[in-house]
């Protein structure tokens, strides 16, 4: 009887079993997370910040002494430019430097939450669901309000309240401010707009995040385009969610900012001051300035974030190979 060869026997053998490969998901380091959201958020809020100051005038403007209504342009640019003319070019930026550290830390805060989450929730090949993209950006909203965000929302808003009437200005700056705050009214005060804040910054960050999300996907799946971290592209990707972000949330915002004014009120007080002063559209007023500004800091953002992150990643990998 003829024995097999070792080619019969290899070929009618049973093929051996392979392990199916599972892709792996990529997941964004946290230190990667918080330095390229501090750079973003630094940058963001350097270019964009004379609209913040135009925004929050205009949301102030009602609440003056003796109740007198005084008119405030809707057009960001003629408020910028009156402010200038008045008590020159550095009144613009009157609250700058405290927004811009707290926008650095902030937005921090925020992509790291946002994408601890996102590596939490993604499926296996790092797509997040629409709905995902949105319950992760809420809780990074709720995560940036109380760590950064209320206490220095509640000093800028403070400092340019408060630099409305020169002849009684008390502040001399952000750590002024700060100082004179807590000293009158303990740390408690400083979060002032605590809810009206997290509110505010939960909507934002879950319509923000959650549609820049939603566009960056359908992008990458819909079209040709494989590079989804092209700077053009990535600034109109976020520029959209910036102008989504606006309409939605913009009624959270003006009772917040009413909320932390020099003088301090409740939610509740601040959402009546509204009403009283122009109804259900007074909680729109400012939406231009911050339309503005959201265009552009959407924009900036995210195409700052996305390519210091992609840097940040190519020399951790290349650290990482030697």
């Amino acid at each position: 009887m003829a024995t097999p060869s070792g080619a019969q026997l290899q070929s009618t053998a049973p093929a051996a079993k392979q392990e199916p490969q599972v892709a792996k998901k990529k997941t964004i380091p946290p230190i990667v997370s918080l330095a390229a959201g501090a750079v973003a958020g630094a940058v963001e809020a350097s270019a964009t910040y004379p609209f913040e100051f135009a925004k929050t005038r205009a949301q102030l403007s009602q609440k003056i002494a003796g109740g007198v209504s005084a008119p405030v342009s809707k057009n960001p640019l003629a408020v910028i430019l009156q402010t200038a003319r008045q008590d020159g070019v550095r009144a613009i930026y009157t609250g700058c430097s405290t927004l811009i550290l707290g926008t650095a830390f902030k937005a921090g805060v925020r992509f790291l939450s946002f994408d601890t989450i996102r590596n939490l929730l993604a499926d296996s090949n790092g797509v997040l669901s629409p709905a995902r993209g949105i319950l992760a950006g809420m809780v990074a909203g709720v995560v940036e309000s109380v760590v950064a965000v209320t206490p220095t929302e509640r000093i800028k808003t403070a400092l340019i309240d408060d630099a409305r009437s020169s002849a009684t200005r008390r502040y001399n700056g952000g750590f002024h401010a700060l100082r004179t705050i807590m000293a009158e009214s303990g740390v408690k005060e400083v979060y002032r707009g605590l809810v009206s804040t997290t509110m505010k910054q939960a909507a934002t960050s879950s319509t923000r995040m959650g549609s820049y999300n939603i566009i960056k996907e359908v992008v990458a799946s819909r079209t040709n385009i494989k590079d989804t971290k092209n700077p053009a592209l990535t600034f109109g990707m976020g520029a959209t969610a910036g102008v989504i972000t606006v309409y939605v949330t913009q009624p959270f915002d003006t009772i917040k900012t009413r909320a932390q004014g020099a003088k301090g009120a409740s939610t509740m007080e601040a959402l009546r001051d509204v009403l009283k002063d122009g109804g259900v559209r007074a909680f729109w007023r400012g939406s231009s300035m911050r339309l503005g500004r959201l265009i552009l800091s959407g924009g900036i953002v995210f195409t700052v974030y996305e390519n210091v992150a992609a840097l940040l990643m190519a020399t951790r990998t290349r650290s990482q190979a030697q």
